[in-house]
């Protein structure tokens, strides 16, 4: 079933489209959420959590050409909270790491709860991964949205680990200085 008519579901308040996202989206978000949380019947939940989340989202949100997008958005956002909760003494390893490394690059003096800022700074980012081949589009979304290990990112590419660290570091670096021509400061 195309996203459309999925959305149409929600917004009548059909219970089916529930099972209809599953059915078509189900395997992804698990495969998201599990990148975050390694365990495989919490990514369940997140999964289940997200449809909930949905349900209540839609409507007033009718993604109806960006339902996968929105849904993963979701499920992105539950399974880093759930991360955080479960080990809010020790925190996950790849969350850390992944921080360490996006905080040389994204603005720490930003606002997290102004919707400006933080619409400016994302119109920023998104310009500069248009800038980007697609091969690096897709190994930065791959590292930094879907969580991705650099192993398996080596393995997806065919590349040494040191040439997706290296490859990664640069993107970094790029990133750093798109922003710093947007006027943010880092």
């Amino acid at each position: 079933m195309d996203d459309s008519r999925i959305v149409d579901l929600f917004l009548s308040r059909d219970e089916s489209a529930i099972a209809q996202t599953s059915e078509k989206y189900g395997r992804r978000l698990r495969s998201l959420a599990l990148h975050v949380l390694e365990d495989l019947s919490s990514s369940e939940e997140c999964e289940n959590d997200t449809y909930m989340e949905a349900w209540r989202l839609i409507p007033p949100n009718e993604p109806r050409s960006y339902l996968f997008p929105f849904l993963g958005r979701i499920t992105r956002h539950l399974a880093i909270d759930m991360c955080k909760k479960r080990s809010a003494a020790k925190r996950s390893a790849l969350l850390c790491e992944l921080s360490d490394e996006m905080e040389e690059c994204i603005p720490s003096g930003a606002d997290p709860d102004s919707n400006v800022d933080t619409i400016v700074l994302t119109d920023a980012v998104n310009s500069f991964l248009k800038s980007l081949n697609s091969e690096q589009r897709t190994l930065f979304i791959r590292r930094y949205w879907y969580f991705d290990s650099v192993t398996e990112l080596s393995s997806r590419y065919g590349w040494t680990q040191s040439k997706v660290k290296t490859t990664l570091f640069r993107l970094r670096e790029r990133l750093r200085d798109h922003l710093k021509k947007e006027g943010f400061e880092l």
